[in-house]
Order: C-alpha cells, then sequence, then structure tokens
C-alpha cells in the first residue's frame, strides 16, 4: 500500500500548506502540482525523496515540467494541466496519459476538485489549496493496484 498527499494552485497560501505539513511524515508521496511550487520548498527540504513538484503556468523556476510516478504497479502521469487545456475538458490530458502508458492523471489548473474516469483514466483534481475556491487537498491510497481518492477540506 502507498498513500500520497496531493495539493495544487496553492498560489503563496503558505498557511493551507501548513494545515497539512503534519500530514507529510506519514504519507509515501507529496505531490504539489504547481501555482505555488514554491509553497512546497520546505517539504522538499524535509522529504526530497518522496516530494515531486511540477511547475505550474504561474510558476518561474521552480518544479519539473511533468513527471511519471511508479507506484504498487501503476503509473501516475503529474501535470499542472494548462498545457493540456483541462478548463475545456480532460480529452487531451487523457490521450497524453495513455500516450505515456499510465493509469491515472493527476492534475491541477482549475481549482475545482474532481475526481473521474475517463476512457479509462483515473483523472485527479485535488482543487485548490488556496482561497480561490473551498480550499482542499487529495489524499490517494493505491493498494493491490486499486487507487482510492478522497478530497479533503482545508477549512
Amino acid at each position: 500500500m502507498k498513500t500520497f498527499l496531493i495539493v495544487s494552485d496553492s498560489h503563496g497560501k503558505r498557511a493551507a500548506v501548513a494545515k497539512i505539513a503534519p500530514l507529510m511524515a506519514e504519507n509515501d508521496y507529496l505531490i504539489h502540482l504547481g501555482d505555488g511550487a514554491a509553497d512546497f520548498i520546505g517539504a522538499r527540504r524535509e522529504y526530497p525523496e518522496k516530494t515531486y513538484v511540477v511547475k505550474g503556468n504561474c510558476d518561474a523556476a521552480i518544479g519539473e515540467e511533468e513527471c511519471v510516478i511508479e507506484a504498487e504497479g501503476l503509473s501516475i502521469f503529474c501535470c499542472h494541466g494548462h498545457k493540456y487545456g483541462v478548463k475545456s475538458g480532460l480529452s487531451r490530458l487523457v490521450a497524453r496519459t495513455k500516450e505515456l502508458g499510465c493509469e491515472i492523471a493527476l492534475y491541477g489548473h482549475t481549482h475545482r476538485a474532481a475526481v473521474e474516469v475517463q476512457e479509462g483514466v483515473l483523472c485527479i483534481n485535488p482543487g485548490s489549496a488556496g482561497s480561490y475556491t473551498e480550499p482542499s487537498y487529495c489524499y490517494l491510497v493505491i493498494h493491490n493496484k486499486k487507487p482510492t481518492a478522497t478530497i479533503v477540506g482545508l477549512n
């Protein structure tokens, strides 16, 4: 079993990230999906072996463009989502996920939490940890190749 703490779109709202900081030690993976990548500097410093950060359209130099994580026999594509037009639909994101041979896509950008399956791909948006919408993050558990995603409010 592997556990993931997934955050996106914190946009400098470090107080929101501080609320989940106590959970970081107990998770196997810590992921920030962009737009506030600098808010995860502390996590990268403290847990470099399990922290992944991708760049959003509002991030300058911190983070990778996108990445793939292998866990519990599944491949997970991580990106911010802006390059795949996620505000207009998930078809391009799903196509890229399949092209990379992944079963799960993690994305942000829309500030709206969502967990849905499209064309066999589990698409997860943790929502925004910032104050644009109802602040949230995602807790993902993968056990025996079965992913279970839970959106958790940050209030």
